[in-house]
């Protein structure tokens, strides 16, 4: 087992990482830039390395900067979260040339997957279900049209290194696509770095449902089952659940067979994620493979009882998978927690966190960051909270996430607490008749602003 690992990320997911790691007897080093300097991942790893300024791109992705942290420090491995280079192969591969353990898959496994045009022509070549769209990247304008023609409009235009919902854009008509092309484009090389697109078929109404695997160097897979993140915003992912509503036993092992298949015709080794789209006939679609931890982790975690986090660990240490996780023992929902008004079009909102009281009881667990007198930055995502909770089924589910919103309390500046408080009272949802497109129509007077 490693002696002491270096998170290279921030906020959350590395102040989760401390506690596995202490946990499991392992030393830690946070890297910060100078706007966490304050942070708790900084006051509560063993050690601490100031990597540049607020700009993620001087030090959350400065890969010579985090290299030279982990060298200095002694690390014998980097564990990158979410976000920033988690997904990124050329930092992968630098961490194998330095003898630093990457606690991810290959380097090779995440181009394969990270490129989203060669992943869809990767697992098509494996027999799993892919939706109409380009088989490379789109070199002009006219060539989206022609092939958007030849499919059927509506389509989407999808960065190929995208990730988060960016580089995302619906183009319903041909009169639409070059100004979408122009903004996906954009996004594309501003969130991703690279302006590749390609183009898709768009599924109207369809459920997000991606299955959680993992797999050892031996060749052992474990399936951890499904999560439903069908509850979007502009394809920002806002709640999770497992298992999914809409799950079927037939459905789930059809879904769970093309999952492992997938994961196999790569070689993959470590924790990953296959995503796909489900239409209303429960026909279902590959989309993209995550390999890294997801936002949404801790519900599988939640219906499981497996930690994935020491999983990680344990698996780029070499360890084998122990037995297969039981089958989801109850029902677990998950919100995200962001700085941003909800009634000004979710704008960010930066700034001093004046008080917080965060809610528990049974069944509740809260991922957090945030303290009473914490300055929100606004150079990185707005998240502040993952709140999780966990019942017998799901209606017992959605009741106690209600109770736990009405009693959080973060004051000082905005969140998003009004508009799941909205969310949970609709009767669709209640249901779990949700889909990504449910909220391009949602009533956001709905929403009550807090007394």
């Amino acid at each position: 087992m490693f002696q002491k690992i270096l998170i290279a990320n921030r906020g959350e997911i590395a102040l989760s990482i401390i506690r596995v790691c202490k946990e499991m007897g392992i030393k830690t080093v946070a890297v910060y830039s100078t706007a966490d300097r304050d942070s708790l991942p900084v006051r509560f790893a063993d050690e601490a390395v100031c990597i540049g300024p607020p700009s993620s791109n001087l030090s959350y992705l400065a890969i010579p900067s985090i290299i030279a942290a982990a060298e200095v420090t002694n690390s014998a491995a980097i564990h990158p979260g979410y976000g920033f280079l988690s997904e990124n192969a050329h930092f992968a591969a630098i961490c194998e040339e330095y003898g630093i353990k990457f606690i991810g898959p290959s380097a090779q496994a995440i181009r394969k997957m990270g490129d989203k045009v060669a992943a869809r022509a990767t697992m098509r070549q494996a027999g799993i279900p892919t939706l109409p769209g380009s088989d490379a990247l789109l070199q002009s304008v006219e060539e989206g049209i022609a092939l958007a023609h030849a499919i059927g409009f509506p389509v989407l235009l999808k960065a190929t290194a995208g990730g988060g919902g960016k580089g995302i854009k619906l183009v319903v008509t041909p009169e639409m696509f070059q100004q979408k092309w122009e903004e996906a484009r954009k996004e594309a090389i501003t969130f991703c770095g690279q302006e590749g697109l390609y183009l898709e078929k768009y599924l109207e109404e369809p459920r997000h449902i991606e299955i959680q695997v993992a797999v050892d160097r031996y060749g052992k897979v474990m399936q951890l089952f499904e999560r439903d993140c069908s509850t979007q915003r502009r394809h920002q992912k806002l709640v999770e659940e497992a298992p999914s509503p809409f799950m079927t036993a037939a459905l789930r092992t059809a879904m769970t067979d093309a999952a492992l298949k997938g994961v196999a015709s790569i070689g993959y080794e470590g924790v990953g994620t296959i995503e796909f789209l489900v239409d209303k006939d429960r026909n279902f679609y590959f989309m993209e493979m995550n390999t890294r931890i997801q936002v949404e982790y801790p519900v599988t975690e939640a219906v499981t009882n497996c930690n994935l986090l020491r999983m990680q660990i344990e698996l780029a240490a070499g360890q084998p998978l122990q037995e297969q996780a039981a089958s989801p023992k109850g029902h677990a929902i998950e919100v995200r927690i962001n700085a941003e008004d909800p009634f000004n079009d979710f704008r960010p909102s930066p700034g001093k966190i004046t008080h917080v009281h965060f809610p528990g009881g049974q069944g509740v667990i809260i991922s957090s960051h945030i303290y009473a007198g914490y300055v929100v930055p606004p150079h990185y995502d707005s998240l502040l909270a993952k709140i999780i909770v966990r019942a017998d089924n799901r209606m017992a589910a959605v009741a106690r996430m209600k109770r736990v919103l009405e009693e959080l309390v973060i004051e000082g500046i905005c969140t998003n607490v009004p508009f799941y408080l909205a969310l949970l009272e609709q009767p669709s949802f209640q249901q779990g008749a949700i889909t990504t497109s449910y909220l391009n129509d949602f009533d956001f007077s709905l929403l009550k602003k807090s007394e």
